[in-house]
């Protein structure tokens, strides 16, 4: 076993994720407890996500480059390395414009959700963590799978709701999706002002994008027969559950904010109407890439049926 072998066979092994998530939690509560933001906890922080972010989708292209026998799996590969390079342009963002900040204004940079702050933190490492998780797995799909994909029967006809399903999927219909996010984005933010209602809706397209495909991904894990494959869905479903846990929170807070509090959003945090944006619209991103990596699944848990039916010789788990 090479040393680039060992190294991904340890920091994909569950105790690591596990020790990731303890040690994160530890560090948010010592940068937390003073009740201030200073710089080079900022950076420390950030670099750790940036780092963390683009580590994991750099082993996905290059795990979708990958010659397999199991064609789909590169699809997979590819799909998640879109979703994790949208959460990453999330986390890059966010970062440089507190980093500019605190650098320049100091003083006025003090948001009163410091819960935020390290709920943010936390949520995305888990997210970064399912998706090591179900990378690792990914890995062992195409080392193990001896499917020759030009075997693969034809399609069966599809139900009513199977055809709905793959026009949601649609990377066309998912176009749209985001055509329709940007033009909504522009058009609130013209005004320069944040009403409740636009927030609500805004808030309620992210829930309802979040939650729909991670009870889907989740029905995936139940419904596969294999164990190897159920556990790279649930690391997706365990990454899409961190970052709408993250969104839950930061409307929930938003929403409290401006409706009871009736504090402008200028005053929570400064040059929010660039990163409101590009953050929404990396957000939206990485889920409208979930629904496209989601037909993949599927079709990975049709192929893994094949498999069982076909006899997996030569198959290990």
């Amino acid at each position: 076993m090479g040393a680039s072998e060992t190294f991904e066979k340890v920091i994909m092994d569950w105790r690591t994720l596990a020790v990731i998530a303890v040690v994160t939690i530890l560090w948010r509560t010592v940068v937390s407890f003073d009740k201030e933001i200073s710089l080079l906890e900022s950076v420390c922080s950030g670099v750790v996500l940036i780092a963390l972010g683009w580590f994991i989708f750099s082993y996905l292209y290059l795990l979708s480059k990958r010659e397999t026998s199991w064609i789909i799996s590169n699809k997979v590969a590819q799909g998640l390395a879109v979703s994790v390079s949208a959460l990453n342009v999330y986390v890059l963002v966010y970062y440089v414009m507190r980093w500019y900040e605190l650098t320049t204004k100091p003083e006025v940079f003090t948001p009163p959700d410091y819960l935020l702050r390290d709920l943010r933190f936390a949520m995305l490492v888990l997210a970064y963590c399912g998706l090591i998780w179900a990378a690792g797995y990914l890995k062992k799909m195409h080392d193990n799978y001896l499917l020759v994909t030009k075997e693969m029967p034809g399609m069966r006809k599809a139900s009513t709701a199977e055809s709905m399903f793959r026009i949601l999927t649609d990377e066309r219909t998912v176009i749209v999706i985001i055509g329709l996010v940007f033009l909504w984005r522009a058009i609130i933010s013209f005004d320069k002002q944040i009403l409740p209602w636009e927030s609500m809706v805004s808030g309620m397209g992210l829930f309802i994008l979040g939650w729909v495909l991670f009870g889907y991904i989740s029905s995936l894990a139940v419904r596969t027969t294999r164990p190897s494959v159920a556990k790279i869905y649930q690391g997706i479903a365990f990454a899409l559950f961190s970052v709408n846990m993250y969104a839950l929170v930061y409307y929930g807070m938003r929403w409290y904010s401006i409706i009871f509090m009736a504090v402008s959003e200028e005053a929570l945090v400064p040059l929010d109407f660039v990163f409101r944006d590009i953050g929404y619209f990396a957000l939206a991103i990485f889920f409208c890439t979930s629904i496209v990596l989601s037909k993949y699944l599927e079709r990975a848990s049709e192929e893994c049926e094949y498999l069982i039916k076909k006899g997996e010789k030569g198959y290990k788990e």
